[in-house]
């Protein structure tokens, strides 16, 4: 199971023969496999501070409270919101880079072959997400279309594991779960 940033981690451990089912919780922006462009709008919004600092695929970056709320806790009320970013920690620049900017990364870190990947998939996504928005997890979902199953939720953001009705989530997964 990988959400987010996760996600991909979670694609290249199945791709390896890892996994009896991948579940992929808004699994893509900056993380999305190499071969799906996931930049939109949005998303570039969601990281214009760290991205836009020169040479920040050579240091840890961290969004800014803003762009957090915006991106991905804007389902929660604003006390929420800024305990859960207390508890976020910096990230690889070069993560960043390589996931989000597959296209110039000459070693392929975020290539996964989907032929490889032959367990069940489910792919959840929800349908406020700015940061993920729910027609590139589709891209996603599709990637693996003889082994997966997409999933939208209504009314759920990027924060899907801690926004509010997240049980709704979390029971359904529990339940395509049950079948592995």
């Amino acid at each position: 199971m990988g959400y987010s940033m996760g996600a991909l981690l979670a694609q290249l451990l199945g791709s390896r023969g890892l996994a009896e089912a991948l579940v992929l919780l808004a699994p893509v922006t900056p993380a999305s496999p190499s071969g799906i462009i996931a930049q939109r709008p949005s998303v570039i919004r969601s990281f214009w501070s760290a991205v836009t600092t020169w040479g920040f695929w050579r240091k840890p970056i961290r969004q800014t409270f803003n762009d957090a709320a915006y991106s991905m806790l804007q389902l929660l009320p604003m006390e929420k919101q800024k305990k859960i970013f207390g508890r976020f920690v910096y990230e690889s620049g070069r993560v960043v880079f390589e996931m989000g900017f597959w296209f110039f990364d000459r070693k392929g870190a975020a290539r996964v072959d989907e032929s490889k990947i032959t367990c069940p998939v489910l792919v959840v996504a929800g349908d406020l997400d700015r940061i993920t928005q729910a027609s590139v997890v589709r891209k996603v979902a599709a990637k693996y279309r003889t082994v997966s199953t997409y999933k939208e939720f209504l009314n759920h953001a990027h924060w899907v594991i801690g926004e509010p009705h997240w049980q709704e989530v979390a029971e359904y997964v529990s339940d395509r779960l049950g079948g592995v």
